[in-house]
């Protein structure tokens, strides 16, 4: 499973993803896990399953949804309580739930 998480810049986004890889490891997930602004999302939405929008571009969550569906890619929008505390657990099994709900359907 690939994911990827859209942002505006990168820089606390990054660190959720530490997070995230972290939470992966400890619960044996086979995935990868990255971080890109949304001017890179349509090229990293080719490369990727799932797709989570941080809060701070929340504005841009309706479109990509439509387009990642469209694509047949998961996406959701990661809230944004959970994205300040850098719950990168919390934020993996929401991306592990998008991506096994893309895949039942």
């Amino acid at each position: 499973m690939k994911i990827f998480l859209c942002c505006a810049a990168g820089m606390s986004t990054s660190m959720l993803v530490k997070k995230m890889r972290e939470a992966a490891d400890k619960k044996n997930i086979n995935c990868s896990i990255n971080a890109y602004s949304v001017s890179e999302f349509d090229a990293s939405l080719a490369e990727n399953d799932v797709c989570l929008v941080a809060p701070q571009v929340k504005f841009q969550f309706e479109e990509f949804k439509k387009r990642a569906e469209a694509n047949g890619k998961a996406c959701g929008l990661i809230d944004m309580m959970t994205y300040g505390m850098m719950k990168g657990d919390v934020v993996l099994d929401q991306a592990v739930n998008l991506y096994q709900s893309m895949k039942n359907k």
